[in-house]
């Protein structure tokens, strides 16, 4: 029983050292998490648009207050595919977007360009 306890708790540390560069971190989903918190202190206009947004479904006479919660999980429901990408999209950095156009031109083109190689092709740099 201890024994397993501490295989289980080894295989779940962090390995300490420095990282390989072309090491992707994997997104891992914590089924547990029931809270999700949203702090738009240093984004005034996206803070204006959600105070906007509130105070617009909670002018009415009847029912109960409308509450970030309500608005946050019918907007979630109205994802789409195209939105689904394009929040991808922009999560890239402009070098991860270089790097995928590389990876593309790559398998398209059936070959094995480095990097430079590959800027220097589409800069028309030789």
């Amino acid at each position: 029983m201890m024994v397993e306890k501490k295989e289980i708790e080894e295989s779940q540390k962090k390995k300490r050292g420095r990282r390989p560069k072309d090491a992707k971190v994997e997104y891992v989903l914590n089924k547990e998490q029931t809270k999700f918190f949203v702090d738009l202190s240093k984004d005034e206009k996206e803070l204006r648009t959600v105070q906007d947004i509130l105070l617009k479904v909670n002018d009415k006479k009847h029912g109960g207050e409308v509450l970030f919660k309500d608005i946050a999980t019918f907007a979630i429901s109205k994802l789409n595919i195209k939105d689904i990408e394009k929040l991808q999209e922009n999560s890239l950095s402009e070098m991860e977007k270089v790097q995928r156009s590389l990876d593309e031109f790559n398998t398209k083109n059936n070959l094995k360009l480095s990097l430079g190689e590959y800027l220097l092709k589409k800069l028309n740099l030789n």
